[in-house]
């Protein structure tokens, strides 16, 4: 099949392109410098030079594909067109920064399943795209059945848009949501616990909120390609979890870090978590245990990479 992967050399959507072109499939990815298109090119996949604000770009290459993997988002403002950027600095009060630039990523992102969506050749092509785990209900286990938390102030923005990837399926296509936790980790990088990494090395502890009971689920980067591949070849319309372990509580975390860094590990509660986690404050107390077993069932997926807490205490030690 020939394939269209957005994000296609960031930490997850690279390892999908690789996993695509050893089961046989043609890939095009985009890139937006030489480094980047050599990156693929080196790999075997086919490169459409721009970025995912190219709608035009978007929509040449998802035409000629035979099905699209959207795994591209804004994680940083230097990533985004400088136009964007202007608008995200200069476009109202500093403290709202933050909003503007997720208000920013959520609309690049709508756009692009939009025209992603629209472009595909025919009936019956898979599109495939990347949401979370943290936009479901707190407290409970999320299953592949659930919606995601309308309600929910921190993440239902970027959630809502699994809602425009499900209207193509009226079209004919195959729209497949992949929801993945929070921790997608792999060779150097751990989702937000390498935010947590990085906050521990800077404060001289690894801290976790209130009691630490809270669950985040996680799944190592392999696993999570080989979903896409799973979910493009045969999948339905609906979604999917990307998840392998279903809520490791946030204070074994905490300890995995804080014995890879030789630190004390705390406790925090109320202003002080904000003080220790900086602007992931918000997202660290949020339970979120999360099922894949409809996802195992339905598409014969079977996680075999190492575990989130055994991956943490042969960490890399990143640069804080």
């Amino acid at each position: 099949m020939r394939v269209f992967v957005t994000g296609a050399t960031g930490f997850i959507g690279f390892s999908v392109v690789k996993e695509l072109l050893a089961a046989g499939h043609r890939v095009t990815g985009p890139a937006r410098s030489a480094a980047s298109a050599g990156k693929l090119r080196d790999v075997g996949a086919e490169v459409r030079i721009g970025g995912v604000e190219d709608l035009d770009g978007l929509r040449r290459a998802a035409s000629e594909a035979e099905g699209a993997i959207h795994t591209a988002f804004y994680h940083k403002i230097s990533h985004m067109a400088l136009a964007t950027q202007i608008g995200v600095f200069l476009g109202g009060l500093p403290t709202r920064i933050p909003h503007r630039f997720f208000a920013a990523a959520v609309a690049t992102d709508r756009r692009a399943i939009e025209t992603i969506g629209a472009a595909l050749p025919g009936k019956g092509s898979p599109f495939v795209a990347t949401f979370g785990t943290l936009s479901m209900k707190s407290g409970r286990l999320a299953t592949e059945d659930d919606s995601y938390d309308r309600d929910a102030p921190l993440t239902a923005g970027r959630a809502r848009n699994e809602d425009v990837l499900k209207s193509f399926a009226a079209h004919g296509v195959r729209a497949c949501v992949i929801r993945l936790p929070p921790i997608v980790h792999g060779p150097g990088q751990y989702g937000l616990a390498s935010l947590m990494f990085q906050r521990a090395q800077k404060r001289g502890e690894s801290a976790f909120p209130g009691e630490g009971s809270n669950r985040w689920p996680s799944a190592h980067r392999d696993d999570v390609a080989h979903l896409f591949r799973l979910a493009l070849e045969g999948g339905a319309s609906g979604a999917y979890h990307g998840v392998a372990e279903e809520g490791v509580p946030m204070r074994e975390i905490a300890a995995a870090i804080g014995k890879r860094l030789n630190l004390p590990v705390v406790a925090k509660a109320g202003a002080e978590v904000a003080r220790h986690f900086g602007f992931i404050a918000p997202f660290v107390p949020i339970d979120n245990p999360a099922s894949s077993a409809l996802t195992r069932e339905r598409l014969g997926w079977n996680a075999t990479g190492v575990g989130v807490l055994a991956d943490l205490e042969q960490a890399e030690l990143p640069k804080g």
